[in-house]
């Protein structure tokens, strides 16, 4: 698997559809997703580029996040999946930013538990999905009133899952709610697109692409 070589592809696409919407490049972060993969494809990664990953379990993610120092290795971590509220603690200590705050509760676990400011982004459900966690469009004006309340968490956007379609087009719809959505509350950051979707997302505004196969390839 050659990670550098992938990386320098992935690059060149979010590249041409940032440009094919008048977008810089420069405007997408790329947060490579390091579920099921050890620390030497981390290295590797670091060595072509990225400086942001994402972890989708806190036990995994611990697992190679407290080892990566002693090998120079810093970069910044993106918990990406479900987070439950017994797990915060943890989380607390090895993640800098944290994409999916899917309620309330949670949210205010993290600023009871926090002793810095977190930044977090809010998850929807943009498309009403039962199986996927997040705000529901209709909730997410309370959500945002509520969690800026709180002290200890800094809202710096919004995350979706977008639902798996047969072509990625499919999914134009649900970045482009997002966006809508990110802009009426004048928010900074789209978390969307994955490696099936992930130039559809940066054409409808992503600033923060989650990749993990395209980048690593397949895993188990």
């Amino acid at each position: 698997m050659d990670i550098a070589r992938n990386i320098k592809e992935v690059r060149e696409r979010i590249a041409h559809a940032a440009l094919s919407v008048d977008r810089s490049p420069d405007e997408v972060t790329i947060i490579a997703v390091t579920k099921y993969v050890d620390e030497s494809a981390i290295k590797r990664a670091v060595e072509a580029g990225i400086e942001h990953f994402g972890e989708n379990r806190v036990q995994e993610a611990q697992r190679k996040i407290v080892r990566l120092p002693g090998s120079g290795l810093c970069p910044t971590w993106h918990m990406i999946g479900h987070l439950q509220r017994n797990k915060v603690q943890t989380a607390l200590k090895i993640f800098d930013i944290i994409h999916s705050i899917d309620s309330i509760r949670l949210a205010q676990s993290i600023s009871t538990q926090a002793e810095r400011v977190i930044p977090v982004l809010l998850q929807v459900n943009v498309a009403g999905e039962r199986t996927k966690g997040g705000f529901q469009r209709d909730e997410l004006h309370e959500a945002v009133a509520e969690i800026s309340k709180l002290p200890n968490l800094s809202i710096k956007g919004l995350m979706t899952v977008a639902p798996m379609v047969d072509t990625p087009e499919e999914v134009r719809p649900v970045f482009k709610e997002l966006r809508k959505l990110r802009d009426s509350f004048e928010m900074e950051h789209l978390s969307m697109g994955m490696s099936n979707d992930f130039e559809i997302a940066v054409e409808e505004g992503a600033t923060m692409v989650r990749l993990g196969r395209v980048i690593f390839g397949e895993r188990r």
